[in-house]
């Protein structure tokens, strides 16, 4: 972490007890670290963050929180951790509840999206402050270009192309495109006190990688995230030594 006094880069984990999907998501553990604790490790890696700080709602997710090193200044309020609340509202009252002491730069590292870097944060942080933008999210390619092979359904059940009137008709001449991911948001506390959502702001980009930008939101991407995962860290085995050393790889999983 960074020993800079000034300026200050506060990073923040938003994790609500609730969820639909995947009930008791954040506390789910990925090779053996709950998602709540990855988010707080790489966020504690990182040289630009100053301080980090959990906004959650659920007593369990706080008490996680601390045990990685994270503050709690306070519970969310019931009306900002429901299914239907507005992230960016939780944004605005994690920063109205550290004031006056307010960061120049304001970093949400959700915590389901468990396979980002330090690097991937840190990113979006230098991103921002040379970009001039207000705000900075990840992005990585789609799987489908709306432009080519992406439809819709209408009230008669009818099918037709999202951008029927494009007249591109090859994959190659489609504009690119991305997918926001929810590796990481770097933003100026500013305009998230003022603005009414992200695409109020002027917005940059970084882009990562599709094998990093997984959002864990249902069971399958929950088993989807560890098979990347696991795989990721198999290192191959050495053998004993004696001459000749061999190597040994491990199999990775079809």
């Amino acid at each position: 972490m960074s020993s800079f006094s000034s300026p200050k880069c506060f990073g923040y984990i938003f994790a609500r007890g609730g969820s639909k999907g995947l009930p008791g998501k954040n506390l789910k553990k990925l090779g053996g670290v709950s998602l709540i604790g990855r988010a707080i490790q790489t966020a504690l890696a990182s040289h630009q963050i100053d301080e980090v700080f959990v906004s959650t709602d659920c007593p369990t997710i706080a008490a996680e929180a601390v045990r990685f090193g994270a503050s709690v200044p306070c519970l969310r309020p019931a009306e900002l951790a429901s299914d239907t609340a507005s992230e960016w509202l939780a944004w605005r009252h994690a920063i109205e509840s550290l004031s006056p002491c307010c960061p120049d730069v304001f970093v949400s590292i959700p915590p389901t999206a468990p396979l980002r870097t330090t690097n991937d944060v840190d990113a979006c942080i230098n991103r921002l402050r040379a970009s001039g933008a207000e705000i900075v999210l990840t992005v990585a390619s789609p799987y489908r270009n709306p432009y080519f092979n992406q439809v819709q359904v209408d009230q008669r059940e009818r099918v037709d192309l999202v951008m029927r009137n494009s007249q591109i008709t090859r994959r190659q001449d489609a504009p690119d495109v991305y997918d926001i991911t929810t590796v990481a948001y770097a933003a100026k506390p500013s305009a998230v006190l003022t603005r009414k959502g992200i695409f109020d702001c002027e917005v940059a980009h970084v882009e990562v990688p599709v094998e990093r930008s997984i959002d864990i939101d249902t069971p399958l991407d929950f088993a989807i995230a560890s098979f990347l995962y696991e795989n990721a860290t198999k290192q191959p085995v050495q053998a004993p030594t004696t001459e000749p050393t061999v190597t040994i790889p491990i199999r990775r999983a079809a």
